[in-house]
């Protein structure tokens, strides 16, 4: 059983919106990338592919409220 509604009139769940921005901005930020080249949100090196993670969910999260029009 599908807990969501299709949706047949072309409308995007807003799950699928957080999902893009998310992509847009950690690869603009370059979130989740490896090596030092990043703008960073770590200074002092390279962070740990688990912190990588954690920050990326933070960010969808983030992304998924901005979409839904709630406050941060």
């Amino acid at each position: 059983m599908d807990p969501v509604p299709a949706q047949g009139n072309g409308a995007r769940r807003n799950e699928d919106i957080a999902l893009d921005l998310l992509k847009f901005a950690a690869a603009t930020a370059g979130v989740g990338r490896s090596g030092t080249s990043s703008t960073g949100f770590v200074a002092g090196g390279a962070s740990k592919p688990e912190d990588q993670v954690t920050q990326l969910l933070e960010l969808y999260a983030r992304c998924l409220r901005v979409v839904e029009g709630k406050p941060a």
